[in-house]
C-alpha cells in the first residue's frame, strides 16, 4: 500500500512541477498551432517588399526555390524579363523585386518552433515537450482515487477523446 502511495504522490507532485514549468511553453505551442491552422491564408500577414539579385537565367522550378515562393507560375515572359504574381526576375542580371505575404517575427518564429525537424536546434526542445505532455496522459490517472466517481467519470471522457480522435483521423 505505501509503494501505491509513494507512486501517486510522485506521479502528482511531478505533474503539479513540470505543469507549471511547461506552462509558457505550452501556451506558445497553443498560439503557434492555430496560427498555422491558417497558413494558407492571409491571416495577421503583412507584405514585405525583397529587391535581391539571385542566380542567372533561373528556371521557374529553380526561381521559386530560391526566392521560396511555393507554386511559383511566370505569367508572361518579355525579354528575359519574367513577370510571375509576386514580381518580376530578369533572367540576364539575377535582378529579382517581388512582395511575399509574412507573419511578423515574433509570429514566424513561433510557427517555425512548432514545425521543427530534428536536424533544427529547437528539436531537442520539441522532444522534451512531446514526452513531458505524453508524461502527463500518463500521470493524470494518479491525480484521483480510481474507487471514486471522479476517476470513474474521467475514464468516460479519456474514452470519448479517444474516440473522437481516432473518427477525425479517419474522416
Amino acid at each position: 500500500m505505501d509503494k501505491i502511495k509513494d507512486t501517486r504522490s510522485f506521479m502528482r507532485i511531478t505533474h503539479r512541477y513540470l505543469g507549471y514549468f511547461l506552462a509558457g511553453i505550452m501556451a506558445v505551442y497553443a498560439v503557434s498551432g492555430v496560427l498555422l491552422i491558417y497558413r494558407d491564408t492571409d491571416f495577421l500577414k503583412k507584405e514585405k517588399k525583397y529587391d535581391k539579385v539571385v542566380e542567372k537565367n533561373l528556371d521557374e522550378k529553380a526561381l521559386g526555390k530560391e526566392l521560396r515562393i511555393k507554386g511559383l507560375e511566370v505569367e508572361k515572359t518579355e525579354g528575359t524579363v519574367l513577370t510571375f504574381k509576386q514580381g518580376t526576375y530578369d533572367a540576364a542580371t539575377g535582378q529579382a523585386k517581388y512582395t511575399k505575404k509574412e507573419l511578423p517575427f515574433v509570429l514566424d518564429k513561433m510557427t517555425k518552433l512548432h514545425k521543427a525537424q530534428s536536424k533544427d536546434r529547437l528539436s531537442p526542445l520539441n522532444a522534451f515537450f512531446g514526452i513531458s505532455l505524453f508524461f502527463f496522459v500518463i500521470s493524470s490517472f494518479w491525480m484521483f482515487n480510481p474507487k471514486t466517481k471522479a476517476f470513474k467519470r474521467g475514464m468516460v471522457f479519456t474514452i470519448a477523446g479517444l474516440v473522437v480522435s481516432v473518427i477525425l483521423l479517419l474522416l
